[in-house]
């Protein structure tokens, strides 16, 4: 099994989540999955606090979460949900699905933690239908402000990562998914807090197309 356990993060976490639902992060939630439609997998599904905001055209999502504790609470959030959400065990980079069986990927606060982005991108590649969608909403590198960007990589390389689950706040999560292949068609940055100078709080917000099969050669 992919199990991985963070109890004292978990915990954390769980609190953590509904406040910063409170504070805004709902509507962030909101926005990266209006308008989807059809097979949805959502990677790193942490308590499920994505799965309130799924809109009726999302005809099943499955919920991947490694860590023991908050995926005990995804599957309690799933029974609430308005649509249905199977919750199961799997890592980023060895997701527990088929290739080419979801219309859509969601990853939120994700690939800031994954210990590999370009192996995690493979996956969800893999896993989409041609042209299907990436919605993602991730920490980023402070690219536009150099000094918190110095302090990005600074924490980054001493205890933030172990304190926050593998979280690596200076990572240029926007690259390594064109990289991956995917065109971004839609990007927003921001911080949040809005006037927060933390290491966590530069974000983007964004949608990505995958790549079409190749037509004739």
């Amino acid at each position: 099994m992919a199990t991985v356990s963070h109890p004292v993060f978990a915990r954390v976490y769980e609190r953590l989540s509904v406040a910063m639902d409170r504070a805004g992060t709902a509507a962030f939630r909101r926005d990266l999955v209006a308008g989807l439609s059809g097979r949805v997998i959502e990677i790193g599904a942490g308590n499920g606090r994505m799965f309130s905001h799924y809109p009726p055209g999302v005809t099943q999502v499955l919920a991947v979460e490694p860590e023991r504790r908050l995926r005990a609470a995804a599957e309690r959030a799933a029974s609430d949900a308005p649509v249905p959400v199977t919750v199961v065990d799997g890592l980023a980079e060895a997701l527990p699905a088929g290739e080419g069986e979801f219309d859509a990927a969601v990853v939120a606060l994700v690939l800031c933690t994954v210990p590999d982005q370009a192996s995690a991108l493979a996956e969800i590649n893999r896993v989409l239908r041609p042209g299907g969608q990436v919605r993602f909403f991730e920490h980023v590198a402070a690219e536009e402000a150099p000094r918190l960007h110095r302090a990005q990589r600074l924490v980054d390389a001493t205890l933030w990562p172990k304190l926050f689950a593998g979280c690596h706040t200076s990572r240029d999560t926007v690259a390594a998914i064109a990289a991956a292949g995917f065109r971004v068609e839609e990007l927003r940055r921001f911080r949040f807090p809005a006037t927060s100078n933390s290491p966590s709080s530069p974000c983007v917000l964004g949608r990505a197309t995958g790549p079409l099969p190749t037509v004739g050669r």
